[in-house]
């Protein structure tokens, strides 16, 4: 495998570049309505937004949903069917994917070649938008969680992945985004799997900014709602809840 590894990824979610009606369905959350809109516009963005959609109402579910990823990588394929070049088909692929992966373990999703084509999607996503916050935020996390399973040596000899490699995209991703809600948060869902102990300050940083930014979308309200109990319960220093937290919050069943 040239890539392995599961991937580290839950990049919700971007605003477009311009004003669009399916946006705003998406946005106000009424997912099934954009679902439908986005899949009958037959378009790039439309399925996108079919995608997004669908990962937005998944991840407010009580448990893990494969059929809800697996609908979400669908449309995320029709989407890059569409248009290859259109970097949110491929941002959503790489979510969908990065998702069946935590419910079917690495193994699996490895056998079915799952992190290479995830970590394909993030590389075509940067390609056609190199300040894309969501897919610098996802490479940062494949580079964590390489090294996180592999160890430092391994990644960096096999994958060419490393630490200070995913923290510098990590900073990238804030940086393309800094108001954003859903930013801060996944850098902090992502740092808080894999060494909470060694970077509980950054993480604490990142929770607090996810709580002060101002929601762009419904589901951001929901993000910040799971950053504001992620915060608390760090602030408590019950470290067994706040790793059990973390891991359901990532979406492991």
């Amino acid at each position: 495998m040239r890539r392995g590894a599961f991937l580290l990824i839950w990049a919700l979610l971007p605003a477009p570049a311009a004003a669009d009606p399916l946006y705003d369905i998406y946005a106000d959350g009424r997912y099934a309505e954009a679902i439908r809109a986005g899949e009958a516009a037959g378009t790039a963005s439309g399925y996108a937004i079919a995608a997004r959609a669908i990962l937005a109402e998944a991840v407010q579910k009580p448990e893990p949903c494969m059929p809800c990823f697996e609908r979400a990588e669908a449309f995320a394929r029709r989407a890059i069917a569409a248009d290859p070049a259109y970097a949110e088909g491929q941002v959503w692929l790489a979510v969908a994917l990065g998702q069946e992966t935590r419910i079917t373990g690495p193994l699996v999703s490895r056998l079915q070649g799952r992190p290479e084509e995830a970590k394909n999607a993030i590389d075509a996503a940067l390609k056609a938008d190199p300040k894309n916050p969501y897919a610098l935020a996802a490479l940062g996390g494949w580079n964590i969680e390489i090294v996180r399973l592999g160890g430092s040596f391994l990644a960096r000899k096999i994958f060419g992945a490393s630490e200070a490699a995913g923290l510098a995209l990590f900073e990238k991703a804030i940086a393309a985004a800094p108001g954003n809600v859903a930013v801060h948060y996944q850098v902090a869902l992502s740092l808080a799997g894999y060494d909470r102990a060694r970077f509980e300050s950054r993480i604490r940083a990142r929770l607090e900014a996810a709580v002060n930014a101002t929601p762009a979308t419904a589901h951001e309200r929901f993000v910040r709602s799971r950053a504001a109990d992620l915060l608390e319960l760090l602030k408590a220093g019950d470290a067994a809840i706040f790793a059990a937290r973390v891991h359901r919050y990532q979406g492991y069943p």
